[in-house]
């Protein structure tokens, strides 16, 4: 282990270095509109198989680097250096077409307040069917089908019911389980659930979280967990990588930077989550 200055990044060697490299980010810089960089020279990599944490406070870069890797940075912000590279492909150099086609296919994701992304016009199983229309190829009665059996798949009671409702009549955790099973249509290699609890009560999240752990063992889908919460981190996550002011401070395998903490923000970090049970969740992990 490397413990270096507040300027710069504490690193710890990773147990999943044996692994097949699915994703890596290298100098990654992304800036707004006025040339102000706002993610500065981040590296990231992430095995395939393996959940992988961000964490950070509000503004750190978490999502930015996220986005930047889905290809859906917002208007007037863009990479300006480093390289993304899924496999062999390097995909900042891909046509912004390409990069719609690899997203849901080969990289996906979910995001809070999973009711934004939803037409409230239209009923949840309809989305999902088009979904599958337009990423599988799926004619309209096998779409619907697979739909129900996905919901069903989420953990959804009474799917076909669940299929026919709008989303203002499903409950929170319970529409993100419809965006989750929306991200998995065409089995993407890479997930990203960007604050995918942050809004939902303890008990839903911890389903929800459980749901994930569930995915990722059954479909081998590696995981990219975006928070604010440690006690999220230290349950899903293999390695994690502290965020602050659009750079990453401190890496290594969860266990060990939650229990020694090498950088003074990370340290900070931990004290400020004591009060939510950081500890409980952190002796789970040393007792698997």
């Amino acid at each position: 282990m490397s413990v270096s200055p507040d300027s710069a990044t504490a690193v710890r060697p990773v147990a999943d270095a044996g692994r097949e490299t699915l994703l890596s980010v290298r100098g990654l810089r992304v800036a707004v509109a006025d040339g102000t960089e706002v993610v500065h020279g981040v590296d990231l990599d992430l095995p395939r198989g393996s959940a992988v944490g961000l964490v950070g406070e509000s503004g750190s870069g978490k999502t930015l680097t996220c986005r930047a890797i889905l290809g859906l940075l917002p208007a007037g912000v863009e990479v300006t250096g480093g390289e993304i590279t899924l496999r062999d492909t390097e995909l900042t150099a891909l046509p912004a077409a390409e990069r719609a086609r690899l997203r849901g296919t080969h990289l996906a994701a979910v995001f809070q307040d999973p009711a934004s992304y939803l037409n409230p016009s239209i009923t949840v199983g309809a989305q999902l069917a088009e979904v599958l229309r337009v990423k599988v190829g799926l004619a309209r009665r096998a779409a619907r089908q697979r739909a129900v059996e996905l919901l069903r798949a989420m953990g959804l009671r009474h799917p076909e019911h669940v299929y026919a409702q709008y989303p203002f009549e499903l409950s929170g955790g319970m529409l993100q389980r419809v965006l989750i099973a929306m991200s998995i249509t065409a089995d993407p290699e890479l997930l990203i659930a960007d604050e995918a609890t942050t809004a939902l009560d303890v008990t839903v999240q911890a389903e929800v979280l459980e749901l994930l752990t569930e995915l990722r063992r059954e479909r081998g889908l590696t995981l990219v967990v975006v928070s604010h919460d440690l006690a999220v981190i230290a349950q899903l996550c293999d390695t994690v990588h502290v965020f602050r002011d659009g750079g990453v401070v401190e890496t290594g395998p969860t266990r060990q930077v939650l229990r020694a903490p090498a950088h003074p923000y990370t340290r900070e970090l931990i004290d400020n989550h004591e009060r939510f049970g950081i500890d409980r969740v952190r002796e789970q992990r040393s007792r698997r």
